[in-house]
């Protein structure tokens, strides 16, 4: 189990993807999210905060998240799977 930081106003803030998806467009970090694209940063980015599984779901606490996506880059509609390979005209 991953311990959660517990913060001076209480407790972690734990908010499933969706909604935590729909947090961030409205706190104006992100101009769009889906919670679809959570999840996959939380599968493929190590930087993630930490997932707590509840019931078929899982959640994340806003806290750490927030800042986690107003440091990052971001890439939308960059070819990543391109990334490194030497250009045609090479």
């Amino acid at each position: 189990m991953v311990p959660m930081p517990v913060a001076e106003e209480g407790g972690p803030d734990m908010v499933s993807f969706r909604e935590l998806a729909r947090r961030l467009v409205e706190d104006g970090v992100v101009s769009s999210m889906s919670n679809q694209r959570v999840s996959q940063l939380a599968r493929e980015d190590p930087d993630f905060p930490p997932v707590v599984p509840v019931g078929r779901s899982k959640a994340v606490d806003y806290r750490l998240a927030r800042p986690y996506f107003a440091g990052r880059k971001s890439r939308q509609g960059q070819r990543t799977d391109l990334k490194g390979r030497p250009s045609a005209a090479e």
